[in-house]
């Protein structure tokens, strides 16, 4: 018997790895010979860079950053060293939870930090990036990512702006004079499942500003200034379209990838599976098992589950999800590829039993083993 598992992690409680591990345990002490393969997996937010790292012998780097508020923080990001290729989560350098709820101000946030990440990629040798953009505190456009490569955003007495999303008031020139020569040899995979523009009702500010502290009076400023940046934009790069799907992920900073560096915004379960060459070892699979903390109805908008189920289904491969709860709804993923599914719990439990790693771990163990009793 050949089984691939792919499982994204349960948040807070097991990792990709320890949950495909866990699965491999039950089956395996079913049938000793059996042939499991265990791929870490991840949808392109978090824990992407370290699915990536276990799934491809990725090489972990810990560096500095200027945080969000420019204060220091410590980020992480992999290398792959077949491809020599960066993976990085922006939120790492740049994200909501590096902000206190208290502090959270679009206005005062930046990118700086994740285009600090990226230099110290170059530095070693990448070309090649792959970077997951979700979770973001800023609406800087991309602006503090791109001073760290080496552009200039300069106001009318040529001093540079502020770097945060309020410097954008301010902005008056973009120069290109300074930007490290090595970023035109650069390319980059951004993870990006959102549509947004970068302005209008739909952009950026007015969607996801409110989570990241603005009024309705910054929601407005904030629009108006990033719609001035855009076409400031244009003179320094054809490539520039404040209306193209995803510029307004992270506060605009998919347009400032899409205009200023050679990008491409893809879904981030697409990415992955194409960096793990998942559907290789599910060609010749006899069974497919994923799964998710959660299964509910936006489990088939773009979750990793619903990824795998799609490629197994390509081959005609049966698929088995496991999750920590379920909801009603997630019957939906039935109709996306996902022939059965199986919430873990075992019994009336707190939410801190059942979110032990110990304990997710046995459960996941325990039901994997009822699962497969019936296939071996």
């Amino acid at each position: 018997m050949k089984v691939v598992v792919a499982i994204d992690s349960f948040k807070g409680s097991l990792s990709s790895a320890q949950a495909g591990n866990a699965v491999k345990d039950a089956i395996c002490r079913l049938k000793a010979d059996a042939e499991v393969t265990v791929k870490p997996l991840a949808d392109g937010g978090e824990g992407t860079v370290d699915a990536l790292a276990e799934s491809a012998d990725g090489e972990m780097i810990t560096t500095t950053v200027k945080g969000p508020l420019e204060t220091p923080v410590t980020a992480k990001y992999c290398i792959l060293k077949d491809t020599n290729t960066a993976v990085m989560e922006m939120a790492s350098a740049s994200g909501i939870t590096l902000v206190s709820p208290s502090e959270r101000n679009p206005l005062k946030t930046t990118t700086y930090g994740v285009g600090e990440l990226i230099k110290d990629a170059i530095n070693r040798g990448c070309r090649r990036f792959i970077i997951g953009i979700g979770g973001s505190a800023t609406n800087d456009g991309g602006t503090g990512m791109l001073t760290a490569l080496g552009y200039e955003f300069l106001d009318k007495d040529g001093k540079s702006i502020p770097l945060c999303g309020g410097g954008l008031e301010v902005l008056h020139k973009i120069s290109t004079k300074n930007v490290i020569p090595q970023l035109k040899e650069c390319s980059f995979k951004i993870a990006c499942d959102v549509t947004n523009p970068l302005c209008g009702e739909k952009g950026c500010s007015a969607v996801f500003g409110p989570q990241k502290g603005a009024t309705k009076d910054m929601i407005a400023d904030m629009d108006r200034w990033l719609s001035h940046y855009a076409e400031l934009a244009k003179t320094v790069s054809l490539k520039a379209d404040k209306d193209h799907p995803g510029a307004g992920a992270a506060g605009g900073l998919g347009f400032a990838f899409l205009t200023f560096t050679n990008a491409v915004l893809k879904s981030g379960i697409d990415i992955v599976l194409e960096e793990t060459s998942l559907e290789s070892y599910i060609k010749s699979a006899d069974i497919v098992v994923t799964g998710e903390g959660r299964l509910d109805s936006q489990t088939v908008m773009g979750k990793a589950p619903i990824g795998v189920a799609k490629l197994a289904k390509k081959y005609g491969k049966k698929v088995i999800a496991f999750s920590g709860c379920v909801t009603a709804e997630a019957e939906v993923c039935n109709e996306h590829g996902i022939d059965a599914f199986f919430p873990i719990l075992r019994g009336v439990s707190t939410l801190e039993e059942a979110m032990n790693a110990e304990n997710a771990y046995k459960n996941l163990t325990a039901t994997a083993y009822q699962v497969f009793r019936l296939l071996v």
